[in-house]
């Protein structure tokens, strides 16, 4: 397939391209990929996707490859060097959300056996594949949205508004957002 039809917000690069073939709408269920994907959604907030996709290896090596137990260890200092990091968005609010949330994710994780039994439960462990026909169709916040930020943020989570939780929950493959005219949808898939 040289030039599949793809869901319209996608740009022509080949990073972003990269990211809705093989990435965007893939169910995940790796608890440090998990934790990554809510930092980096987090890390959105304001900006474009694009912004943060581009600067993604940067933040896994700031950040320790997102290993919620060490960045649970950072120090102040370590904290100011983050907030210095031209390769990440020096949002000082962004940048201790993670420390935050790392600690919330290891209780949750220690609650429930794993983040992603946690997480997964929003959506009954089964992901949502929804029929949109055009990108303008698809919603930015959702009643399982509203209830996953307000849960998240009773646990101790930073940076997790209802459209924060939305489109996190279209990166993890909990919701399959591509339209029906994509080739990512599941009715394009070859079997």
């Amino acid at each position: 397939m040289t030039n599949p039809n793809r869901c319209k917000w996608v740009n022509k690069e080949p990073l972003y391209i990269a990211y809705h073939d093989h990435e965007w709408g893939k169910p995940v269920y790796d608890d440090r990929h998990l934790f990554e994907m809510l930092c980096l959604e987090g890390a959105q907030a304001g900006l474009s996707w694009w912004t943060i996709l581009q600067k993604r290896e940067n933040y896994r090596k700031a950040f320790d490859n997102f290993e919620a137990e060490k960045i649970v260890q950072y120090s102040e200092e370590k904290i100011q060097s983050l907030i210095e990091n031209a390769g990440i968005v020096r949002n000082k609010l962004k940048i201790r959300s993670v420390v935050t949330n790392a600690n919330a994710f290891l209780r949750i994780r220690e609650e429930y056996g794993s983040f992603s039994n946690y997480i997964w439960n929003f959506v009954d462990h089964t992901p949502i594949v929804n029929r949109w026909e055009s990108v303008t169709d698809v919603p930015v916040t959702t009643e399982i949205s509203d209830r996953m930020s307000k849960q998240l943020k009773k646990d101790g989570f930073k940076f997790v508004g209802s459209t924060i939780c939305y489109s996190y929950m279209q990166a993890v493959g909990m919701v399959n957002d591509h339209t029906l005219d994509c080739f990512c949808h599941p009715v394009n898939e070859k079997e």
